[in-house]
């Protein structure tokens, strides 16, 4: 018997990804939910009927949250009071879940997960493959999953689900929603986004400075890559002497001694407070 999966949001850019690797899977029933006139026709016409999300939500097994953070808190509201018993909730994203703002409701689970996307060390030789940044299904990526609330079976059959929404799946790593929180935003977007936006506009700086831009993008995207790979322990090398002198003296200019606050529980508390419009 195929489990019946509702995707709230399915024409948007998660939910479009997350319908293409359901819709012929033989495991699955996908249940496509949108509102607004141009959102169903966006549906009908790559082939899917969009069901009303009442019927949808009442029949599923597992409902997909795949809408943006700041809309979880009013959907939730509307839609967990609708699903039947011992239904699984999924949301792609920690914030809503962590900023605690899915309604109590103890007869159904909870299960948060989140693709980490292709590594910048991946070893694909199919150019498509290779250069499929987000993971659209073309490349292999690592995600996380949480249970939040629920049996260990929940969390069994969320994973499963996960693996085949973000398929194909190098490996699936088990955390708490605490921890992913500190995976997403504190790590990959506070920290590591606004790093190399910086970087960006240090490119940019050097252009601005006379620097022929081609010679500082190949210049930078081929240091990016050595050094990446010194920093995560692959290029089998250290940095130079003066290269770590370099990065000694620069931190003291470009970061605040205390910037590791990030990662504490108050502020994640209001970064995810302030993605979900709270």
């Amino acid at each position: 018997m195929k489990t019946s999966v509702a995707i709230l949001g399915a024409a948007g850019k998660m939910g479009t990804r997350i319908s293409e690797s359901l819709r012929d899977d033989p495991s699955f029933e996908a249940l496509f939910v949108e509102s607004g006139k141009e959102a169903c026709d966006k549906l009908r016409n790559r082939g899917d009927e969009p069901t009303p999300v009442e019927k949808a939500v009442a029949a599923a097994d597992r409902v997909i949250l795949a809408v943006p953070d700041r809309l979880i808190k009013t959907i939730a509201a509307d839609v967990v009071p609708q699903m039947k018993p011992h239904a699984l909730l999924v949301c792609l994203d920690p914030a809503a879940p962590y900023a605690g703002v899915i309604p109590d409701r103890a007869d159904i689970a909870v299960f948060v997960c989140h693709p980490s996307h292709p590594s910048i060390f991946n070893e694909e030789t199919d150019l498509d493959a290779r250069f499929d940044f987000f993971g659209s299904g073309k490349a292999k990526q690592a995600i996380v999953c949480a249970l939040m609330q629920g049996q260990e079976s929940d969390y069994a059959s969320g994973e499963a689900l996960a693996r085949a929404m973000w398929k194909p799946v190098l490996r699936a790593h088990r955390v708490t929603v605490e921890q992913m929180a500190i995976l997403e935003p504190a790590l990959s977007e506070t920290v590591a986004a606004t790093c190399i936006t910086v970087i960006r506009e240090a490119m940019d700086e050097a252009i601005r400075r006379g620097v022929p831009e081609a010679a500082a993008r190949d210049f930078l995207l081929g240091h990016v890559f050595c050094e990446f790979g010194i920093i995560f322990d692959k290029a089998g090398f250290p940095f130079s002497d003066g290269a770590k002198q370099a990065v000694a003296e620069a931190k003291k200019v470009l970061f605040q001694p205390d910037w590791k606050r990030v990662f504490e529980p108050d502020e994640l508390q209001d970064s995810v407070k302030r993605i979900t419009g709270q």
